[in-house]
């Protein structure tokens, strides 16, 4: 595999440089995930799944690895910038790929959106007297300035602030297990009511696991930056491993120690437990370092997913699927999606009249769809792929994926009404921009052949 950048048969085409390695993409979805943020979802997940938050995480985590398994498959198959677009588009069809991209568009363009309205919300709190469009707007400046400069600055940068979130949930495990230890002893800490207890069901933990998915929104954000990875074939894949089972595995034991302190799915306000129980295994002064990590979470996680949108725009763009001018524009000095980037950050303001739950309504729908396109993907390539079809082959590329693409059904299905709703009606004007631009369908949507 050649490190050179991905190509079209157009010389002056534009493309990207392959600069990051393992190390930054893994941290780089990490920060996506943002791990802190599984505290400030701890009391509703738990609600939900009577104090069984270990085994929801659980059964979600094994979930989401077929579709992670499907989509390190399709990067190493097709090792360019779009990830579910490209990825249906080149397996199943351009027109398909397009309405994907198109799904795909709500998930990506509205978690920034949400993450630094959830931010702000939280710096409202600490700072009452601060109006919350300052905030905002301060993130939106701060993360596009970063993704403006370069990939590799803000994978840098985000490095570093991954550390930070890292060693504050790391405290907070620590902080519990020392309190739960303080109080029953050291045989208190291996307490296996987080996963089965009296009040557990099998529908519990699966509502719970639904939830819990959520969390994992945003390890396929790597697969757009694809083109300025080295050796993507290699790295993009383990790179989307290792995101699900580091975030799985940081999830389960920071749930499982959370709820050890506070064993149940009970609470005066779900939403603000994990603040609760920060004072109970800590200070005010801990209380007050797990708001700023919580807030430095955001911060780190816009950065990623300011950039991965404005990747998607980019593949979308190149194509000519979405105005070339505009969206497959890179800046001649910093070799970044320049106007992409900004357009992001000026969709962003629309959380100055969104809240969190309207904004957030929006990811889930179009996230779960691209999450089951990509296993659908998978088997395209597996039906229309000649010579021995050994069992191996059958389980990898068949078995696993259909497994990933019922179970991504079922939690398309699972979400709220409204989500649902909305999501028809983006799907709609989505087809109808389709029809105008192939001309009824009479012609495929425009693509770009490249080559190495």
């Amino acid at each position: 595999m050649s490190d050179a950048p991905i190509t079209t048969t157009d010389t002056r085409a534009p493309t990207l440089e392959r600069t990051l390695t393992l190390r930054t993409v893994t941290l780089f979805g990490l920060a996506y995930l943002a791990p802190l943020i599984v505290l400030g979802t701890f009391g509703v997940l738990a609600e939900s799944s009577a104090g069984s938050t270990g085994s929801a995480y659980l059964l979600a985590l094994v979930a989401m690895l077929f579709t992670a398994y499907s989509y390190g498959k399709m990067a190493a198959a097709f090792p360019v910038a779009g990830s579910a677009y490209t990825f249906t588009r080149r397996s199943i069809g351009p027109r398909i790929g397009f309405m994907v991209g198109w799904a795909i568009l709500l998930d990506y363009f509205f978690i920034p959106m949400a993450i630094w309205l959830i931010g702000a919300a939280f710096l409202s709190t600490a700072f009452p007297a601060v109006p919350t469009w300052v905030w905002v707007i301060g993130f939106i400046v701060l993360t596009s300035g970063l993704n403006l400069v370069g990939v590799k600055l803000a994978a840098n940068v985000n490095s570093l602030l991954m550390v930070i979130q890292l060693l504050v949930l790391g405290l907070f495990i620590l902080l519990s297990l020392r309190h739960v230890v303080g109080l029953g002893g050291a045989g208190a800490a291996l307490n296996g009511a987080p996963f089965l207890n009296p009040k557990t069901t099998i529908g519990g933990v699966a509502a719970g696991a639904a939830l819990a998915a959520y969390s994992f929104l945003g390890f396929d954000a790597v697969t757009t930056m694809t083109e300025e990875v080295i050796e993507p074939k290699k790295t993009v894949p383990r790179a989307i491993l290792l995101i699900i089972l580091l975030g799985g595995g940081m999830f389960v034991i920071a749930s499982y120690s959370t709820q050890l302190v506070h064993p149940g799915g009970a609470f005066k306000d779900s939403s603000a437990a994990a603040f609760d129980i920060a004072k109970t295994i800590g200070t005010d002064l801990f209380a007050s370092v797990f708001l700023g990590g919580l807030i430095l979470a955001q911060f780190t996680s816009g950065i990623s997913a300011q950039a991965a949108v404005s990747r998607l725009l980019f593949a979308m763009g190149r194509d000519n699927v979405l105005p070339k001018r505009f969206f497959g524009f890179i800046h001649p000095r910093f070799h970044t999606p320049a106007l992409n980037i900004l357009l992001a950050g000026a969709t962003g303001l629309i959380a100055l009249r969104l809240s969190v739950a309207t904004s957030t309504s929006f990811i889930n729908f179009g996230a779960f769809t691209a999450f089951t396109f990509v296993n659908l993907s998978v088997i395209a390539l597996f039906i229309r792929g000649r010579g021995e079809r050994g069992w191996k082959r059958i389980v990898t590329e068949f078995v696993a994926p259909t497994i990933g693409a019922v179970v991504d059904v079922w939690l398309l299905l699972s979400l709220e009404s409204n989500a649902k709703i909305l999501g028809v009606i983006w799907l709609t004007l989505g087809l109808v921009y389709l029809a105008f631009l192939t001309r009824l369908f009479r012609v495929p949507p425009p693509e770009v052949t490249y080559v190495e």
